[in-house]
């Protein structure tokens, strides 16, 4: 399997060539798209060559120029049948507190800069018929179809999806982070703790020889393991 980084040192953008399809994980920010198809020209990749946009979760900095990769390709976006309701919101939710100090001061510091909304293009009408909402009913078809294993790991949202590769490889979104200012691997933002530490309960039990958060360097589900004891305890902070 191939794997390239599109994304720049805030979001990662991963495009994956399984045996069978190519599949762009995620977007990033609204105003990224330029940035992101010269990347991909320089390594002379068509934008058509893009057959599945995996979207693990409806905010902003993952789904912000979601609408020009459907303008410019035949595309099918794969995500959690809950997250339609945000792309469609065009807003995060703001449901669920910060993960400690230094991700509350990060959240108000982007407030301060005029971002602290958490807006981006809402998914065009036209191109929801493009959109496979996973459930119970219809995820092992699509896992069949393009070969790989699908996750859910709420906690950071309510439709948090992860992608398990056949060779190991877990993409899993914000369902971890690596790099300030998250800490031991846990994103800054908690929907829910409870479901947080089960959807790192599940990561575990997948055994993926390497997962590739959305911020951050790859890194071993050997550090999962070394940090899954902190999430119970870690105290959160509201932004109201």
């Amino acid at each position: 399997m191939e794997i390239t980084n599109l994304g720049n040192l805030i979001m990662n953008t991963y495009l994956i060539r399984t045996e069978n399809c190519c599949i762009l994980i995620d977007t990033g920010y609204e105003g990224q798209f330029s940035g992101f198809y010269n990347k991909l020209a320089s390594r002379n990749i068509s934008l058509n060559e893009i057959e599945y946009v995996f979207l693990t979760h409806a905010h902003d900095d993952h789904a912000g120029f979601l609408n020009d990769i459907l303008q410019h390709t035949n595309a099918m976006v794969i995500m959690h049948y809950k997250a339609i309701e945000g792309l469609r919101r065009g807003q995060n939710s703001f449901d669920g507190s910060c993960s400690g100090k230094l991700a509350l001061l990060f959240c108000k510091i982007m407030g301060l800069f005029g971002k602290g909304e958490h807006r981006f293009p809402q998914i065009k009408k036209c191109f929801e018929e493009r959109c496979i909402l996973i459930d119970n009913d219809n995820k092992k078809d699509i896992e069949s179809k393009i070969h790989v294993i699908i996750i859910e790991t709420p906690g950071h949202t309510t439709c948090s999806i992860s992608l398990l590769t056949e060779d190991g490889s877990l993409f899993c979104g914000d369902a971890a982070m690596n790099g300030l200012p998250s800490i031991q691997r846990i994103t800054i933002w908690i929907n829910n703790l409870y479901e947080f530490h089960k959807s790192w309960e599940l990561m575990i039990d997948a055994n993926p020889k390497i997962i590739y958060p959305a911020h951050g360097l790859p890194f071993p589900v050997s550090d999962l393991k070394k940090f899954i004891s902190k999430i119970e305890p870690r105290k959160l902070y509201s932004l109201k």
